[in-house]
């Protein structure tokens, strides 16, 4: 799955690789979190074209919005079935951009949190369906979805879900390629480039953390001493009299 992600790295570096025109007002993000306001990138009629969007889905048909909380990911093997996701996959995939995500492990009763990035610190996508949800009073509210697959071999030590990662060749083949081309990018990450990850602060667990201190690298949990166990008495110590 994708519960956490980041987004540090400058605009103008994204736009290469993304191809937008516009300028985003980004500011750098060490600790994105569902509901939160994420940038992303879909096709449009004179180009990529990149925008803000609430991370958690909401469905055109849904008239509760907190279903969006519910719908932060999106599984590869049923995006094309699922009432909530099949349209978006038909008409609205769009790009994730990311620069790193997060994943956790439990070790010795903790839940210690992994930075997961490329060996070039450089950015990639993350394969997003978007839907527009009428609001209440009138207006217009995008939220988008992270697609996962199963893990590669790389972070199936750390989880058996990964987040769908898009190299640059895929870009155009997700935003407005044929279904079926599009489906088979959906795949757990076997791209040239290589995955690594490392332990970090668990002030990543606490959404307010938004800042390069999360990356810290962290000690691992250690395993508890065994609680030291009473001393048996000798017989002759049990007896009273």
């Amino acid at each position: 799955m994708c519960g956490r992600f980041a987004l540090t790295l400058p605009v103008d570096r994204l736009r290469e690789l993304f191809g937008f025109r516009q300028l985003p007002n980004l500011t750098e993000r060490w600790n994105i979190a569902p509901t939160q306001a994420v940038l992303a990138v879909r096709q449009e009629p004179d180009g990529p074209a990149a925008f803000p969007a609430r991370w958690g889905l909401i469905p055109s048909w849904s008239k509760d919005p907190s279903i969006g909380a519910k719908l932060i990911n999106a599984r590869a093997e049923t995006v094309r079935e699922k009432p909530s996701f099949k349209t978006a996959f038909q008409r609205r995939r769009c790009l994730i951009p990311a620069d790193s995500f997060y994943e956790w492990k439990t070790l010795h009763g903790i839940k210690q949190p992994y930075r997961i990035r490329f060996e070039d610190d450089g950015p990639f996508a993350f394969a997003g369906l978007w839907e527009r949800w009428l609001g209440a009073d009138g207006s217009d509210v995008d939220t988008c979805s992270i697609v996962t697959t199963d893990a590669n071999e790389i972070l199936s030590p750390l989880h058996h879900r990964m987040p769908v990662i898009l190299d640059s060749n895929g870009f155009q083949t997700w935003l407005t390629g044929p279904q079926n081309d599009a489906a088979d990018l959906m795949r757990p990450y076997q791209g040239p480039r290589r995955l690594t990850y490392y332990p970090i602060s668990r002030k990543l667990n606490d959404v307010r953390n938004d800042d390069a201190s999360v990356w810290e690298e962290a000690p691992l949990p250690m395993e508890p001493e065994p609680a030291a166990q009473p001393k048996k008495l000798a017989d002759d110590q049990l007896s009273l009299f």
